[in-house]
């Protein structure tokens, strides 16, 4: 985002990483007026930046991106602050002989470019070599992969809350419940927003606005098809305590022929989480709401949520048991602890899109997460 005056007020619409980061960039480069507005009290429950774990790797095929999260996974892999936060675990990353294209030697030849450690797993046996823990099939037929032992996750509900105190601790300023709802942007006739409208009929007035609020975004200003708000299924399998010391080094094991991922066992909560991150659920507003539109194809609820629903369509189910029966068939049909769907912001082409709204000149979009 280019420079603020520093005393114009900032109104930054979101209070996941996007937005919470943004803030804490702008109030510590000396902006007095940040303000961020939310639902809820970050952390946000339902939000995409929020939940047990999020996947910190850097294993990426564009140059720029793996770039960028390199130097991510070592600040939170270095970094004293974030020790209670991140931990090692390695990223198995694979496909099948039905993919469509060859992402993992695409990313192999990134990481070989930039002179980045990793080592091939031509088949599925050297997988289950590296890692006795797996005991499925794997992506199969025709496996092919490598993993990286520099990668590692983030309980993502502890890192939201940190960064929501180090925004804080720097000046920047809250509005959270029906008054922190954004339902409408108030415009001059040349589409200059002079205003948030919000759920408890107030304003929040300012000179520069920021639309970092994920799949709700929109809701509030026209995305014109680039981006696609989409309900990604996820499932918690708790475990014992002697099955936590058996799956203890379990690695990051990804499959991008479908989408689906896990994580290591959480400690604190005892839970094996997984998820596919595919073709997503798509949810037409109901005429009620106050951000139903036509233009609006998909949305999720904009109520103010404790936690994320236990559900999820039953095919989504079916794909999660699907995935743990590839790398973990003692597991697959063991009763979950719950299902959810956490709702992601797609673009077409996975990538962010930071950029000002072509609509409205003071109006800056930090959008397009595409599970990234």
């Amino acid at each position: 985002m280019p420079a603020t005056d520093s005393n114009d007020q900032v109104v930054i619409i979101g209070a996941g990483v996007f937005g919470l980061s943004l803030a804490y960039k702008l109030a510590s480069e000396g902006n007095q007026n940040v303000l961020v507005m939310d639902r809820h009290v970050p952390p946000v429950p339902d939000g995409s930046s929020v939940d047990i774990s999020r996947v910190i790797r850097f294993d990426y095929t564009d140059d720029d991106y793996l770039s960028i999260a390199h130097e991510a996974y070592q600040k939170w892999s270095q970094s004293p602050k974030y020790k209670h936060i991140f931990s090692s675990a390695p990223i198995l990353a694979a496909m099948n002989n039905k993919s469509p294209r060859p992402w993992v030697q695409g990313v192999s030849d990134a990481l070989t470019k930039h002179g980045l450690p990793f080592t091939r797993l031509p088949d599925a046996e050297s997988a289950r070599r590296a890692f006795p823990a797996l005991s499925g099939d794997l992506a199969s037929p025709g496996f092919s992969g490598y993993y990286n032992a520099q990668a590692g996750w983030a309980d993502a509900q502890k890192a939201i809350a940190q960064l929501r105190d180090d925004c804080i601790q720097v000046g920047v300023s809250f509005i959270s419940g029906r008054a922190g709802t954004a339902l409408k942007f108030e415009t001059t006739f040349s589409g200059e927003i002079k205003a948030v409208r919000t759920a408890a009929g107030s304003r929040v007035e300012g000179q520069r606005f920021v639309l970092a609020a994920g799949a709700w975004s929109p809701g509030l200003a026209p995305m014109y098809n680039s981006t696609l708000s989409t309900a990604q299924v996820i499932a918690y399998l708790p475990l014992t305590e002697s099955e936590m010391q058996k799956y203890k080094k379990l690695p990051i094991y990804a499959n991008f022929s479908t989408g689906w991922f896990n994580f290591p066992p959480h400690e604190e909560t005892r839970l094996l989480k997984f998820a596919v991150h595919g073709w997503g659920y798509t949810r037409k507003p109901t005429a009620d709401e106050p951000n139903a539109d036509e233009n609006n194809i998909s949305l999720p609820p904009l109520r103010a949520a404790k936690a994320r629903p236990n559900f999820a369509p039953p095919d989504g189910e079916d794909r999660l048991r699907q995935g743990l029966r590839e790398i973990l068939p003692e597991l697959a049909d063991r009763p979950f602890d719950r299902l959810s769907v956490c709702w992601y912001t797609d673009t077409p082409s996975g990538d962010f899109i930071m950029d000002y709204h072509r609509d409205h000149k003071n109006l800056f979009v930090a959008n397009g997460g595409s599970g990234q």
